[in-house]
């Protein structure tokens, strides 16, 4: 079992920076591939971004890409998610999950524990 606890939303202008960060406990961090989703009203829930266990290789969603980077620390049981150049459809509650066996990054289906999600507001 894995619990995940996201926090760093916010209100922010465009063009602002923001950086979440989602800490885990439970069973070893390192044994979790992490991921970012993230959901807008109306919307279904849509993968951001994710990094692998151990290698550090990374996956980006065509929005995220340039802008938003993630990363973990496997000592500290955290991964994070740095946002840059926001806009206002990035506005959106953004969900950490983990994943402990094999399937695609960018899939929902495939992460077996999620967090509670963070509330990101990008407005003027």
């Amino acid at each position: 079992q894995v619990q995940l606890v996201e926090s760093g939303g916010g209100l922010v202008q465009p063009g602002d920076s923001l950086r979440l960060s989602c800490a885990a406990s439970g069973r070893t961090f390192s044994s979790y591939a992490m991921g970012w989703f993230r959901q807008a009203p109306g919307k279904e829930r849509e993968f951001v971004a994710a990094v692998r266990r151990s290698s550090g290789i990374t996956y980006y969603a065509d929005s995220a890409k340039g802008r938003f980077t993630i990363s973990r620390d496997n000592a500290k049981n955290t991964v994070y998610l740095q946002m840059n150049s926001l806009k206002p459809e990035d506005t959106a509650v953004y969900y950490c999950a983990a994943r402990y066996s094999g399937g695609s990054y960018d899939q929902l289906r495939d992460y077996d524990y999620w967090g509670q999600g963070t509330q990101v507001t990008v407005s003027s």
